[in-house]
């Protein structure tokens, strides 16, 4: 077995592999990761988002990118993938592919059994060096639950959700709003199990 420690990529040679592949990849401190595919529930989620935030953005500057939009975290050297990405007023792109978005106003990602830990932990805290992101959205795909990270004036990080269907979830950074119905719209969600019934008195 070989002893040779494993040379770690750059950028640019991620660049050149990522944009040859057939496969999208992420790419973190000198190595990089294939991304799996994503089951049904995943899809329909991403598409619902992707379609409700177009919708309601369609006449104004901000655009709706999904799934297919790598975003740069300068600070960190960070390449990743979010599942759908709004970015207003004056897109900035790493060259002339126009492939690679270095300022989203807002993320979206909706989290698999195997990402969770990873999105929430440290993509979350990577994604949070980004100066222009001004919200993050974690979407759950087996029970209805959306978190919104907001960014404060003074730079702090809030989170409000909901959990219940019948609610709905304020994205003021791009002054939006998502049912939770819609997002989960055709979505196989487990049914909760029913409480004990009453017995005679």
């Amino acid at each position: 077995m070989s002893t040779a420690p494993h040379r770690r990529l750059t950028e640019a040679e991620y660049l050149i592999m990522g944009r040859a592949a057939a496969t999208e990849s992420e790419f973190y401190h000198g190595e990089m990761f294939v991304m799996a595919g994503a089951r049904r529930n995943h899809n329909l989620i991403v598409t619902n988002i992707s379609r409700e935030l177009s919708e309601q953005l369609r006449k104004g500057p901000c655009e709706v990118y999904q799934g297919d939009m790598r975003v740069k975290v300068a600070k960190t050297g960070l390449y990743t993938y979010p599942d759908v990405v709004v970015s207003c007023n004056d897109p900035r792109f790493l060259d002339d592919e126009d492939d690679t978005l270095l300022n989203p106003t807002l993320l979206v990602e909706v989290l698999s059994e195997s990402t969770a830990k990873y999105v929430r932990n440290l993509k979350s805290r990577l994604y949070r060096k980004l100066p222009s992101l001004k919200q993050y959205v974690i979407v759950e795909q087996d029970e209805p639950l959306i978190e919104v990270y907001t960014r404060s004036p003074s730079g702090e990080w809030k989170l409000s959700d909901a959990s219940e269907l019948t609610h709905s979830v304020s994205l003021k950074s791009i002054s939006c709003k998502l049912s939770l119905a819609d997002v989960y719209e055709k979505v196989k969600l487990p049914k909760v199990p029913e409480g004990p019934k009453p017995g005679p008195r």
